[in-house]
């Protein structure tokens, strides 16, 4: 193929020759730009005959001679004159493929699903994952408040937030914090009772507790402290957590509610200080998404703001 016309022989190069390996023209760029083979080599930090190689390669495509020596080293030809800004082109073309790959490389995208318990889902979660999807908009994100394991086994959450271990073999459970249950009320209330209640027998006596419609695992806990709870004992009654909590700041009586939360409303004052009940707080996840990367970044957000809430109510 000779270049006549080198402006228009360029983009039948194009078009004919499109499969010459980028090398040979980064080489040809190093070289124009450097004025010699050995200021090439130096600059693409590859050896001389290498350099020397992809020339007489790019020649031998294009049928023409692209430099001519000279005192001053090597000139480039009027066809590489013609042909050195669409080479820039492709040069920069190049950096931007390689930028946008490793922009979505790194930039996290897609959905992932997220279950919990309901206060977990509506008091917790959101704060925590505010901050990831500003890093990462394309990051979509459901949550589905649930305390059934069964939804991560049967697919219908890849992550997992607990307040039990879970114990299926076929999933990874990392534990994250204990969280501390105490018996909360605000404090008109408190002030309101002719008599402060000064066991858990008497706060359950006083008429004044919040509690459950069945048993739970608050109710089988209170059991060895002596006191044996029923449906009758508790005034108002949910078996809805976010519920629970909304009555308890509400004023509606004193009932247990996770320490952490407590915090977040100044009205609300511990009754019975020494009374504690311990949840651990797990993460789980199916082996097969932890190698996710949305999955991973997701579970390694999660982890340090739930130990911050754990210990002072704030992620």
């Amino acid at each position: 193929m000779e270049l006549n016309n080198p402006v228009s022989s360029l983009y039948d190069f194009v078009m004919i020759e499109a499969d010459i390996d980028w090398t040979l023209w980064r080489s040809f760029l190093a070289i124009v730009r450097e004025g010699s083979l050995a200021g090439a080599a130096r600059a693409l930090r590859v050896s001389h005959p290498t350099i020397r190689r992809h020339l007489e390669a790019l020649e031998t495509r294009l049928k023409t001679p692209l430099f001519t020596r000279s005192p001053s080293g090597l000139e480039p030809t009027a066809v590489a004159l013609d042909l050195r800004p669409v080479a820039e082109a492709m040069e920069a073309s190049s950096r931007a493929l390689l930028r946008r790959a490793l922009s979505e490389r790194d930039e996290l995208a897609g959905v992932v699903r997220l279950t919990a318990s309901d206060v977990v889902a509506v008091e917790v979660l959101p704060r925590l994952l505010a901050p990831l999807r500003s890093r990462h908009p394309r990051l979509s994100f459901e949550i589905h408040p649930s305390n059934r394991i069964e939804d991560i086994l049967r697919g219908d959450a890849d992550i997992a937030l607990r307040m039990t271990r879970p114990r299926q073999k076929n999933l990874i459970a990392q534990h994250i914090a204990g969280v501390e249950i105490g018996l909360f009320a605000t404090k008109s209330l408190v002030d309101s009772l002719p008599n402060v209640p000064a066991t858990l027998a008497e706060a359950v006596a006083s008429g004044w507790m919040i509690g459950y419609d069945r048993k739970t695992a608050i109710i089988e806990a209170m059991e060895p402290l002596g006191v044996e709870a029923k449906r009758e004992d508790f005034h108002i009654r949910s078996d809805d957590d976010l519920a629970h909590l909304a009555a308890v700041r509400a004023g509606l009586g004193m009932g247990f509610i996770q320490a952490p939360l407590a915090l977040r409303t100044p009205d609300l004052i511990r009754m019975l200080p020494e009374l504690k009940l311990d949840m651990e707080l797990w993460l789980a996840v199916h082996p097969q998404l932890i190698g996710v990367p949305r999955i991973a970044a997701t579970m390694k957000a999660l982890k340090p703001g739930l130990k911050r809430f754990s210990r002072i109510g704030v992620v």
